[in-house]
């Protein structure tokens, strides 16, 4: 593994590229970018998965988005779907320079709101051959409409939060501390009975020993609700979707509507949506039994590009 930097306009964006076993810098390698969930880091589940699919033959990429981890970008902490889009390009763009990487077979793979992502950038840039999400998460859809109650959303908490936004705006236009939220419950003591067990999971995975990361405060800058608000990785994917798409999600995961939903719109031919057994939306992060499957399953899908 190496860490890199590679540009997005005028900010350097930090990744780690992994390299095959007997890697020949001589040698063309298909290649694979690897998006995080939202909130997360490079060193988390995308370092994982990248990791993994190097050790299957690819040269991969995992970046942290720009806003976050060692990323510049400001304000710090900012959710902007339209820039997360643009930090997927940025990072297609950087494997094109590489001259061990076969510039016709780079593909494209995220994880939780990652996928979303991943699916809206590919739709647009086809410069990406093939499009895997994992755990794929619509952040658009869930603020909107509510998650995983979908539906439960209406105009007026909607009204409310865009208001909460525009007022942290204006407080840090007038020179006062920027407002924050959290991806995650920040402790134990948050949970609840009623909460979504993909919270209570993500608090585990992001929170605890388990996975938690310096890089990744679980802090979100208020005002990215005005950019959330209105996301649709999904938008036009009918349309201009047309590359080999792959779709992995566990079997009672809360989030699995979100892939089905990608698998049936998607204008790609060639797709298939994968229902890991047994699996939640965060045990396809980092549980080994599931993510053998899922970097099985990827390894043939990409090694068509």
């Amino acid at each position: 593994m190496k860490t890199i930097t590679f540009k997005n306009g005028e900010w350097d964006m930090a990744g780690n590229v992994f390299y095959p076993e007997n890697f020949d810098k001589k040698q063309k390698y298909p290649a694979i970018v690897f998006t995080h969930p939202g909130g997360g880091v490079k060193e988390q589940t995308a370092g994982l998965y990248a990791k993994r699919m190097a050790e299957k033959g690819f040269v991969t990429l995992a970046f942290d988005a720009s806003h976050q981890g060692s990323s510049e970008g400001e304000p710090r902490y900012l959710e902007n779907p339209t820039e997360r889009v643009g930090d997927i390009f940025a990072a297609v763009d950087y494997l094109t320079t590489l001259k061990y990487v076969d510039k016709e077979k780079i593909g494209a793979a995220g994880i939780c709101a990652g996928g979303g992502y991943t699916i809206a950038a590919s739709t647009l840039d086809h410069r990406i051959k093939a499009v895997a999400g994992i755990s794929t998460y619509d952040f658009g859809s869930a603020f909107r409409d509510g998650f995983p109650n979908e539906g439960t959303g209406n105009p007026e908490d909607q009204l409310a939060t865009l208001k909460s936004a525009s007022d942290a705006r204006t407080i840090m236009a007038n020179g006062g501390e920027p407002v924050y939220g959290t991806y995650v419950p920040n402790s134990e003591d948050e949970l609840t009975d009623d909460m979504p067990t993909t919270a209570k999971e993500a608090y585990d995975y992001y929170r605890t020993d388990r996975a938690s990361h310096p890089n990744a405060p679980n802090k979100m800058l208020a005002t990215s609700a005005l950019y959330l608000m209105n996301f649709d990785p999904y938008a036009n994917i009918d349309k201009l979707l047309t590359q080999p798409l792959m779709l992995i999600t566990g079997d009672i995961s809360e989030s699995r509507y979100y892939s089905e939903r990608a698998y049936e719109k998607a204008a790609s031919s060639d797709k298939e949506l994968v229902i890991v057994e047994g699996a939640t939306h965060v045990d396809m992060y980092d549980v080994p039994q599931y993510v053998n499957q899922a970097v099985d399953k990827m390894t043939t899908f990409f090694s068509e590009m």
